[in-house]
């Protein structure tokens, strides 16, 4: 570890801060709490005695603060909070100790950095995220209409599933004797049909961006493989950011949690379930990507549609994937007769292996890529189809 340098911590919050600087030679640490906005902290890192190593925790406070630095040339850098490490028995936590410890960590290198995002991709990732919160409140939404009804034990007896538009004209032909009741179906519905619009328009939204995104080529290429379309490659390369930073694709499985937890000691080896770290939205697409596997592998008209124009070895990874994980889906379902959710994180792992493999394939085939037209984009009929199904 070099000598001389000033290891610095940082405690970030909206309205105040607190830094913390520690010598590792003397062991002395100089402590000092600053009010105001994350970006009026720069002036006083720039008075820091260089060399200079900081560092805060990621939070609500975003990559502002980190970003501001790096144009001025400060070595600072983020740390995720969930790998940071903190005794069992610390019962005390203030924004001073949060900001020695921070700094006493990051000089002894145990500190878990994490990739700061172009403004770009993070505006990007926040389109998708909206649309992931739509999604949880729609969920929510048919579950209060649902348990609504079963409290008044109406139930859905037509042919079908729910929540199509069969479904939804019965719902609206409900009537009630009393007010209250009629009130309370209304407002559900209500607010129902706002949120099917609000998916809908962010839907066509990130339809749109997806043409002109920084992550296109590769969104493109994602698309190849079954079970991912617009939605769902935008999502992942949302989340994950550059491929390119996994060296391995043992490395993005594990980065997205879908590898078993472990606990060896001696000669005992125990494996649990999976870590779940990173992002639970790319985990959720990947898992749900799995269960098209299960069908025969097949070039159906969509997918031949998005494989139009691609590379045949991007196209021959795609039949690979199709081949390897259905005869794997078959293997641990009906030979080893594993449960179907076990066995989905198993497929959504090697799922995860092949769209890196898609997403890094850097030969000369990138002079042929050709940019998504918008007519290989799903329409808003067939999006709505796919996610009642699914969602």
């Amino acid at each position: 570890m070099p000598d001389g340098i000033c290891w610095v911590g940082l405690d970030v919050h909206a309205r105040e801060s607190t830094f913390a600087i520690f010598d590792r030679d003397s062991g002395e640490v100089i402590t000092k709490r600053v009010v105001g906005r994350p970006h009026e902290l720069l002036p006083l890192l720039r008075g820091v005695e260089r060399p200079a190593r900081m560092v805060y925790e990621a939070g609500p406070t975003g990559y502002g603060l980190a970003r501001g630095a790096l144009a001025e040339e400060i070595e600072l850098g983020v740390c995720a909070p969930s790998k940071t490490e903190r005794p069992p028995a610390d019962r005390i936590k203030t924004d001073k100790r949060d900001a020695i410890r921070l700094a006493r960590v990051l000089a002894a290198g145990e500190l878990t950095l994490v990739t700061i995002p172009s403004v770009e991709r993070e505006q990007l990732r926040d389109l998708v995220r909206c649309r992931e919160d739509i999604r949880a409140d729609l969920v929510r939404a048919r579950h209060r209409i649902g348990n609504f009804l079963l409290r008044r034990e109406i139930y859905w007896e037509g042919t079908g599933e729910a929540w199509t538009r069969k479904h939804r004209s019965w719902l609206t032909s409900i009537k009630f004797a009393d007010h209250a009741s009629r009130s309370t179906l209304a407002d559900y519905l209500h607010a129902h049909d706002v949120l099917i619009s609000r998916r809908d328009q962010v839907e066509a939204d990130l339809a749109t961006l997806a043409l002109t995104a920084p992550c296109a080529p590769t969104l493109a290429r994602l698309r190849c493989l079954r079970g991912i379309d617009t939605l769902s490659a935008l999502g992942l390369c949302a989340e994950i950011g550059e491929w390119e930073r996994f060296d391995h694709p043992d490395q993005l499985s594990a980065y997205l949690g879908i590898v078993p937890s472990e606990h060896t000691t001696g000669r005992q080896r125990r494996l649990g379930s999976i870590t779940k770290a990173a992002s639970t939205h790319a985990r959720r697409l990947l898992v749900e990507a799995a269960y098209h596997y299960r069908r025969v592998p097949v070039v159906g008209e969509a997918l031949e549609r998005r494989q139009r124009g691609h590379p045949p070895e991007i196209i021959n990874i795609s039949w690979k994937a199709q081949r390897r994980l259905n005869a794997r889906w078959r293997q641990l379902r009906d030979a080893r007769r594993k449960p179907n959710g076990i066995v989905a994180i198993a497929i959504a792992r090697e799922l995860s292996h092949y769209c890196w493999e898609i997403a890094t394939c850097t030969t000369t085939r990138n002079r042929h890529q050709r940019q998504p037209a918008a007519s290989d984009l799903p329409t808003h009929a067939d999006t709505n189809s796919r996610l009642t199904d699914t969602h």
